[in-house]
């Protein structure tokens, strides 16, 4: 009977979420806003008091917070950390920390929240923006990019590093010793050794040994996230900070992307569980409450304007770039909530902070979809209001205008995409460091990096693959293997994701005959190589050389 109940809470929890997301896309507003509101209108307080497991299904999206965990974790290279630029990293690294000084002092001096832990988790919370919402709508602009977006980008990155760093402290806040503190940091640092090492030598290994069976490459994560989680926890860390270091420990592996892709969907389905059971806990606020989340709201506008403008223009990285950051990390963090959740969990804060915060991030959110969206108009007109004029060589650059680092992909190399790059370093090797090519055959790897090609692991029949290794950004997309060798998917299908993934790319395709070749133009492919016609033609010519 019990599961039958938690089957039918889960059920309704998805149902309720989805078509309330569905009312919120329709408005342009983040889907978060959906999942949240479906559970507040199946909870006891502010629903319908359809659910009846709540803390069955807090378990459930327990699982869903370790995979999301895992994945930001996946997205922090720290090799690409180290490239970004000293002026870029520096104002990273102090955004996050003048956000806090000023939440936390703000608090103290007006009293808003009596408690020291409130204080500083709220002060930690608010100075956390939402990869999720930014990266998303700046991908709909086309300003991932841009010095703005590139800025604003590398900050996220950096704020996932900062929360990282007090998730270690976490477990001894409560009684917060020297000695205490000091062993959880000694903890997490020889976590993430221990774990850094063992991906080196140890689990490299096993993903080139797995490499040609992708769904073993996705278990093979997925068991090592697990593994991590239950090492962090026997030592006195939480599991969600061993979901991060698991996912930080590969990263740097080419198989990333292909991992994301996979995981997205069985992420997705518990993470919208999580705020599903988030919406099941917001109980009646206050009219007092609802107004110290609207000052909250604005309160975080206003630590980003305050610091981040200051610290790029201090690292000569220009007022206009420093103003459009500040604005597009205007909201709160995904990652704020799973803080004061643990916090929660540790009883280190008071159960009505929480509410406070969801209700915060959510007014953020929505106000965040139009900042981000005019963020060039509020940037002129705030430099205005200081009586700064940004000048037009500072404007946007328009998409297209910069070449991402790798913006020509070759989906796939075997003997077809082989020549072709035989071809490039013959006639065109400049193009070299513009090219990614994406196959699954590990064996690729080291001879193309010894010739100056990035390769990419990856699962072609997977949109989410391609999608996280950033093909929406290409210029050219050129898949150099036949039907006959693809697995899972097909030319014409690959073209119709291309179509989506990456509609402004050209795009060029393999066929195995002429029908083929008409179906895949017909379909909008700029160009259509036949492998046979080629050989036979040039069969033909030596033919006719030697009769």
């Amino acid at each position: 009977m019990h599961s039958m109940d938690l089957l039918k809470d889960i059920s309704l929890g998805i149902i309720f979420s989805v078509a309330v997301a569905h009312v919120a896309r329709l408005f342009r507003q983040p889907l978060i806003l959906g999942y949240v509101v479906g559970g507040a209108m199946l909870g006891p307080v502010l629903g319908l008091g359809l659910i009846t497991d709540e803390v069955s299904i807090e378990f459930i999206s327990e699982i869903g917070l370790i995979f999301l965990l895992f994945i930001i974790g996946l997205e922090i290279n720290i090799r690409e950390l180290m490239k970004m630029g000293k002026s870029i990293i520096v104002t990273g690294f102090f955004q996050f920390a003048a956000c806090a000084l000023l939440g936390y002092g703000a608090f103290y001096l007006f009293g808003a929240f009596p408690l020291a832990h409130d204080r500083l988790y709220m002060a930690i919370g608010l100075a956390l923006s939402s990869t999720l919402i930014v990266v998303k709508l700046l991908n709909d602009k086309f300003e991932t990019f841009t010095l703005a977006g590139k800025l604003t980008i590398s900050v996220l990155v950096l704020q996932d590093i900062w929360a990282i760093i007090f998730m270690a402290f976490q477990p001894n806040l409560q009684s917060p010793q020297l000695g205490g503190l000091l062993l959880s940091f000694i903890k997490g640092f020889a976590l993430i050794g221990a774990a850094f090492m063992l991906s080196r030598y140890l689990l490299g290994r096993v993903f080139s040994s797995a490499a040609k069976s992708p769904e073993l490459v996705l278990l093979t994560s997925i068991a090592w996230c697990f593994l991590l989680c239950s090492v962090s926890e026997k030592i006195g860390l939480s599991k969600e900070m061993g979901a991060l270091i698991a996912g930080m420990s590969i990263a740097a592996f080419p198989y990333g992307a292909d991992i994301i892709g996979k995981l997205s969907g069985i992420r997705d389905f518990f993470v919208t569980l999580f705020f599903v059971s988030l919406g099941l806990k917001i109980p009646v606020l206050s009219l007092g409450d609802i107004g110290v989340a609207v000052a909250l709201s604005v309160f975080v506008i206003l630590t980003r304007l305050l610091s981040v403008p200051f610290i790029a223009v201090r690292m000569k990285l220009g007022l206009r770039a420093g103003i459009i950051s500040a604005l597009n990390l205007s909201q709160i963090s995904e990652f704020s909530l799973v803080i004061m959740a643990l916090g929660v969990g540790y009883g280190h804060i008071s159960p009505s902070a929480q509410p406070i915060m969801l209700t915060s991030m959510l007014m953020a959110a929505i106000m965040a979809t139009y900042i981000i969206n005019y963020n060039d108009r509020l940037a002129k007109l705030l430099a205005g209001c200081l009586g700064r004029n940004i000048q037009d060589e500072d404007a946007p650059q328009a998409a297209g205008t910069e070449h991402p680092a790798k913006d020509i992909i070759f989906l796939g190399c075997f003997r077809e995409g082989m020549f072709l790059l035989d071809a490039v370093d013959k006639y065109a090797p400049e193009l070299k460091s513009r090219v990614l090519v994406v196959d699954f055959n590990q064996s690729l790897k080291e001879p193309l990096s010894a010739r100056g090609y990035e390769w990419e692991y990856g699962d072609l029949s997977n949109p989410e693959t391609l999608s996280h290794i950033g093909i929406d950004k290409a210029s050219v997309v050129v898949c150099t293997i036949g039907d006959i060798f693809l697995k899972g998917t097909n030319n014409l299908r690959l073209l119709r994701q291309m179509k989506t993934l990456a509609p402004s790319a050209k795009k060029i395709m393999l066929a195995e005959d002429s029908s083929s070749a008409q179906a895949l133009t017909a379909e909008g492919a700029d160009s259509v190589i036949i492998s046979g016609q080629v050989s036979g033609q040039a069969i033909f010519d030596s033919l006719k050389n030697l009769v």
